[in-house]
């Protein structure tokens, strides 16, 4: 298709978004031109210079996006990913998540999630009344509206500079090193917006349907007990032992996926895919959405089905297919923590309570709400002790 002057091509189904030996990050790697933002009008103006400038760590590309790359996983890894430590964080953010969660009336739980979700990401545990925490969820609310109003984006932007100024002798150094304000902001900004978007997001289609599909849900809480009973930590490595579980948390990001289409990229050069020509500076779009719900690679799409992710002998099938984050090189860095998180809160929650629908509720809205990513209605629900 065609945007003004210039060529789009919506990249659909998994065969042509993800191909084994031809990655599409090699072929459409750059970011997009200036041009490309001028037709939106220069009113949007504020989109290129506070979220879409060439730096940080997911609109870069080559050597600024190498050395973001590098220090966004070192910083992540020097934060616990893949430790212990980490997990037990998150341990102890699920227990104070259930204690919350402990309402004697259907409630919203909108703001607990979010609460625990954004206690990971910043490392401290705030309270849900907490001064400061209502400031990150004002921020986090003016970016679910993105799609509305752009104009206080920036000031989201503004209030996490100030954490950055340490960072900059690396680049005392290296003529050549990236390592500066702007990139940093840019890391920082998406650290906190992917890492507590798409988490709260997930979480909160997880509540949803499992209310909605209580035989599922009580599948996986009779295997969580069956095999670790009343007590003691389930950690991520556990996940082994609850191929169920795992299957069911995967369907969820499967079914209700949370990013429409990948990042806009350019092609680097002239390229043949599928009998078609895409000239060199051709804007490329993967539309994640058609490969999570494409036909023929999965048996029911659209519906609600964790046997996508079990073999015939209830075993745990990894699929390639599976890509609810972002496509190739420029994937999201942080998928593994949000994945730890989702597995250790959801765990927590389904030992504690059963979920069920308000009096005179008959099923939950599962339709979504279209912006920058998908989100259910807000709905509430009631959290029924399993165990007194």
């Amino acid at each position: 298709m065609w945007l003004g002057p210039y060529l789009v091509v919506v990249l659909s189904g998994f065969k042509n978004c993800e191909r084994r030996n031809d990655q599409l990050p090699r072929k459409f790697s750059d970011l997009l031109d200036d041009p490309f933002f001028d037709i939106l009008g220069k009113e949007k103006v504020i989109i290129y210079h506070c979220l879409l400038m060439p730096s940080g760590i997911i609109l870069s590309n080559g050597h600024i996006w190498k050395q973001q790359q590098h220090i966004a996983i070192t910083s992540l890894r020097k934060l616990g990913l893949g430790k212990k430590s980490i997990e037990h964080q998150m341990e102890d953010t699920a227990q104070t998540l259930v204690e919350f969660f402990r309402q004697k009336k259907p409630f919203d739980s909108s703001l607990l999630v979010l609460n625990a979700v954004c206690n990971v990401i910043c490392g401290h545990q705030f309270a849900p009344e907490d001064e400061n925490f209502q400031k990150l969820t004002q921020a986090i609310r003016i970016l679910l509206n993105f799609t509305g109003d752009f104009y206080h984006v920036e000031s989201c932007v503004e209030s996490i500079v100030i954490f950055i100024f340490h960072f900059k002798h690396l680049s005392r150094n290296d003529p050549k090193s990236t390592y500066n304000e702007e990139n940093l902001a840019q890391c920082i900004f998406y650290f906190f917006a992917a890492g507590t978007e798409t988490s709260f997001a997930t979480l909160k289609w997880a509540l949803l349907l499992l209310t909605n599909h209580p035989n599922i849900q009580e599948k996986v809480q009779k295997v969580i007990e069956d095999v670790f009973g009343l007590l003691g930590s389930i950690s991520y490595q556990d996940r082994k032992k609850l191929p169920y579980t795992n299957a069911v948390i995967h369907e969820m990001q499967h079914v209700k996926y949370i990013l429409l289409f990948g990042l806009p990229r350019q092609s680097t050069k002239d390229v043949k895919m599928r009998g078609y020509h895409i000239p060199k500076g051709s804007f490329i779009i993967p539309d994640l959405r058609s490969v999570l719900l494409d036909p023929e690679q999965w048996e029911t799409p659209e519906e609600f089905n964790p046997n996508h992710f079990l073999d015939k002998d209830g075993k745990f099938i990894e699929w390639e297919e599976f890509l609810p984050f972002r496509i190739g090189q420029h994937a999201c860095v942080g998928q593994q923590l949000a994945r730890v998180k989702i597995f250790i809160f959801l765990t927590s929650l389904l030992r504690a309570f059963s979920f069920q629908l308000p009096e005179g509720v008959k099923e939950l809205n599962e339709a979504p709400i279209v912006k920058m990513s998908m989100h259910p209605y807000p709905y509430k629900l009631c959290a029924i002790l399993t165990h007194s």
